[in-house]
């Protein structure tokens, strides 16, 4: 099982995708945990959401799961894990927040806020991801490897 989670083929495109989004997850999750790129930190975000109806724990969810989920697609590591966490954040304010404003981003600042159409390629970027793994250059291809050449399944079997 582990494997499967881990598996993914050496795939230039794939290591791409993952990379970029990574970096644009990490960012946006390192102004909410940490404070930086112009963002509040932690506390200032974790006050703004539950203010906002979001309880603390779905709250600290989405903190981490973009900080984390950021961190574990450059590295390449539980990048199906990282895709779900980013995913369910996507449609968690897709239904929240974005979905009143139409599907286009503000860009001439004339609507009170910000479509989904950015959200709509995240998903999209997650769900290849989640399907097909992180691609070449990730530490989830190494696992895997390792994984195979041990015999997963035996090691598993002995400590039941």
């Amino acid at each position: 099982m582990l494997r499967k989670l881990l598996y993914t083929n050496n795939d230039a495109v794939l290591t791409i995708v993952r990379l970029v989004l990574g970096v644009v997850f990490f960012a946006h999750g390192a102004q909410k945990m940490l404070g930086w790129f112009g963002g509040y930190g932690y506390g200032a975000t974790m006050g703004f959401f539950e203010h906002n109806g979001i309880p603390a724990g779905f709250a600290f969810l989405a903190i981490a799961a973009e900080f984390f989920g950021g961190i574990g697609l450059l590295l390449g590591l539980l990048s199906r894990v990282a895709a779900f966490g980013i995913t369910c954040n996507m449609i968690v304010a897709i239904a929240t927040v974005h979905h009143h404003f139409g599907l286009f981003m503000n860009w001439t600042g004339q609507q009170k806020g910000e479509g989904f159409e950015f959200h709509l390629l995240v998903l999209a970027i997650t769900f290849l991801i989640m399907v097909r793994g992180a691609g070449a250059l990730a530490l989830d291809r190494l696992l895997s490897r390792n994984l195979s050449e041990k015999g997963e399944s035996r090691p598993l079997a002995r400590a039941v």
